[in-house]
C-alpha cells in the first residue's frame, strides 16, 4: 500500500512539473538575437538552404518543432471542400504503400462510404499485385467515433475484416473515468478531451487540415487544406506521430471489440492513479518521435543532366510541425503562437481565423497588451456556426461565441485598440464555418511569409485538454505564396467587420442564462 502511495505521488509531481513548465517558457528568443546550434539556422546558412534574410526572423521556430526544408512548388493550397474530397478519394485510390488517417471521426453517409471504397481500391489493387506490406492506419477519438449505433467503427469494421493490413484505432483521453465516464452522457463527453489531430496521407505526399471526415467538410463547410506532394522525410514524421498516438489508443477488433495496444499495458480510464502513469508513459512515446532541433532537407529530384548527375530543386520553403498535447505537457504549438505574437513588429500584419471565437485567456492578453502587429480575426457568424440549430443545450453554444466575441470586443474598445485590432464574421448562405490557422504579412509585402495551418481552433480546449497539431509554413516561394494569399482573401471575402453595432442587432441578443452558464462551461467547447 505504501509503495502505491508513493508512486501515485511521484507521478502526480512528474506531471505537475511537466504542466509548471508551461508558465516557465512562453518567452521567445530576444529579437535579433544571433542564435548558433543544432538546427537553429542564423542568416549565413539560410543563404546557403535558399530562404532569404527577412526568414531569419522565424528561426527561433525550431525550438518548437523540427525544420524540414522543402521546395514551395511541392505545396497545394486547397480551397474548397469538394475539391478536397475529390483528392482525397484519388489519393487514396492511387496509393502504393500506406494509407494514413487521423481525424476526429468518419461520418456515414454516401460520401463517407464512397472514400472507405477508394481505400478498399487501394488494399485490393496491393493485394492483386502481391504487395502484402501495404497498410492503412485509422486514427480516431473513442467518443466521437462511438457515438450511436451506426458510426465510425461500423463504417470501417467490414474493410478490416476483408483486410488484414487495416488498423484502426480510438484515442480515449485519460481524463474521461471514474465516475465521470459514467454520469457524462454520449455527446458531452467528448468536452473532456479527444485528439483532434487532422492529417491524411497517402506514400509520401500528405494534407493537413482542421477539417474532419464527414458529408458538410465535403461539400458546405469551409476549412482549410494544405497538400504536400511527395516529400517523403515529412510525411514519415507524420506517420511516425500518427502510429505514435495509435500505439496507446485503443484497437479495435472486426467484432467491435477494443483492446490495448501491443506492447502497451496501462489502460487510459481504468486504475486508481488518474492516468498518471498513461500520461507520463503518453508523453514518452511523443517526444520520441518530435527530434526537436533536427534539419531535414526534403526536396524531389528534378531529374538527370547530360552527364547522369541529379540536380535538385532550390529548397525555398521551410515547414515547422507543432504539436499540441496538453494533457501530457507537451505545449510546443502554444509556445510557438505566444513567440510569433511577441515578436510581431508594429507594422506586421497577422490574419488568424478560427471557426470558435474563444480564445485562451493567454493569447487574448499577448494579443492586447504584447503584440505590435496589425490584427484581423475571423470568427463565424452565428448563422455559420455548425452547432446552430441544434438540439438540447447545444443550440446555445453559437450564442456563447457572440457573448465572448462581445466581451474581447469590449477589451479591444476600451483599450483604444480598434484601429489595430479587427474583428470579422464569416457569413456565406449554406454554408458553416470551420477555418483555422494564420496568415503573416511582413511590412509592405503583399504577399504572405508565414502560415499556421492545422486543427487547433487556439481556445481552451486545443490548448489544455485535446491533442492538437498544425504546421508552421515559412515561405520566400512565389507561387506558393499566391496561393496563399488567394486562399485568405477567398475566406475573408465572404466576411463583415464586427462593430458595435453588430451586437446589438436583434439576432445577436444573448439571454441571461447563456452568459451565465457560459462564464462556467467557457472551457468545454
Amino acid at each position: 500500500m505504501a509503495c502505491a502511495v508513493r508512486t501515485n505521488w511521484t507521478l502526480r509531481r512528474s506531471i505537475s512539473k511537466l504542466l509548471h513548465r508551461r508558465s516557465l517558457c512562453t518567452n521567445p528568443p530576444a529579437k535579433n538575437a544571433n542564435i548558433e546550434g543544432k538546427g537553429l539556422f542564423s542568416a549565413s546558412n539560410l543563404k546557403t538552404q535558399g530562404l532569404s534574410h527577412d526568414m531569419s526572423r522565424f528561426s527561433w521556430l525550431s525550438q518548437h518543432g523540427p525544420e524540414f526544408f522543402i521546395n514551395g512548388d511541392q505545396v497545394q493550397v486547397i480551397t474548397e471542400p469538394a475539391q478536397f474530397y475529390q483528392i482525397i478519394k484519388l489519393k487514396s485510390r492511387k496509393a502504393k504503400r500506406r494509407i494514413t488517417f487521423a481525424s476526429l471521426y468518419l461520418g456515414t453517409g454516401e460520401l463517407e462510404r464512397d472514400l472507405v471504397a477508394s481505400v478498399r481500391e487501394a488494399c485490393l489493387s496491393a493485394l492483386t499485385s502481391g504487395r502484402p506490406d501495404f497498410e492503412v492506419n485509422i486514427l480516431l477519438d473513442y467518443t466521437r467515433g462511438s457515438r450511436g449505433e451506426h458510426n465510425s467503427r461500423s463504417m470501417l469494421r467490414p474493410l478490416m475484416a476483408e483486410f488484414s493490413g487495416v488498423k484502426v484505432s480510438l484515442f480515449h483521453t485519460p481524463d474521461l473515468r471514474g465516475i465521470l465516464k459514467k454520469i457524462v452522457p454520449e455527446r458531452f463527453n467528448e468536452t473532456i478531451g479527444l485528439t483532434h489531430i487532422k492529417i491524411y496521407l497517402f506514400d509520401d505526399s500528405f494534407i493537413i487540415s482542421g477539417a474532419n471526415l464527414s458529408n458538410d467538410y465535403f461539400t458546405n463547410r469551409q476549412d482549410r487544406y494544405i497538400l504536400f506532394n511527395d516529400c517523403p522525410e515529412l510525411a514519415n514524421f507524420f506517420n511516425d506521430l500518427v502510429k505514435a498516438v495509435m500505439s496507446f489508443s485503443l484497437s479495435l477488433t472486426t467484432d467491435d471489440q477494443l483492446s490495448l495496444a501491443p506492447d502497451w499495458n496501462i489502460h487510459p480510464y481504468k486504475g486508481s492513479d488518474d492516468g498518471l502513469r498513461f500520461k507520463v508513459a503518453a508523453r514518452e512515446k511523443i517526444q520520441s518521435c518530435l527530434r526537436l532541433g533536427e534539419t531535414i532537407t526534403d526536396v524531389p529530384k528534378t531529374g538527370a543532366s547530360s552527364d547522369t548527375k541529379s540536380s535538385t530543386k532550390e529548397a525555398d520553403t521551410v515547414v515547422y510541425p507543432l504539436v499540441q498535447m496538453g494533457p501530457f505537457g507537451i505545449t510546443h504549438d502554444e509556445q510557438a503562437l505566444l513567440s510569433l505574437l511577441r515578436t510581431s513588429e508594429p507594422r506586421d500584419n497577422i490574419l488568424l481565423a478560427s471557426g470558435y471565437f474563444n480564445l485562451t485567456d493567454h493569447y487574448m492578453s499577448v494579443i492586447l497588451s504584447e503584440s505590435l502587429a496589425k490584427h484581423s480575426i475571423l470568427m463565424a457568424s452565428p448563422q455559420a456556426n455548425g452547432f446552430l440549430g441544434a438540439k438540447g443545450l447545444a443550440g446555445a453554444i453559437p450564442y456563447s461565441y457572440i457573448y465572448l466575441a462581445h466581451l474581447f470586443y469590449k477589451r479591444v474598445s476600451n483599450l483604444r485598440q480598434t484601429d489595430r485590432i479587427h474583428m470579422m464574421e464569416y457569413s456565406r448562405d449554406g454554408w458553416t464555418f470551420h477555418g483555422k490557422g494564420l496568415w503573416y504579412y511582413l511590412p509592405s509585402q503583399a504577399l504572405p511569409s508565414l502560415t499556421l495551418v492545422g486543427s487547433p481552433n487556439f481556445g481552451h480546449r486545443s490548448v489544455y485538454k485535446d491533442l492538437e497539431c498544425q504546421v508552421a509554413i515559412i515561405t520566400k516561394n512565389s507561387g506558393l505564396q499566391e496561393q496563399l494569399r488567394e486562399e485568405h482573401v477567398h475566406m475573408y471575402s465572404s466576411s463583415q467587420n464586427v462593430t458595435e453595432a453588430t451586437f446589438k442587432r436583434r439576432d445577436r441578443y444573448v439571454p441571461l442564462w447563456t452568459r451565465l452558464v457560459t462564464n462556467f462551461t467557457k472551457h468545454f467547447f
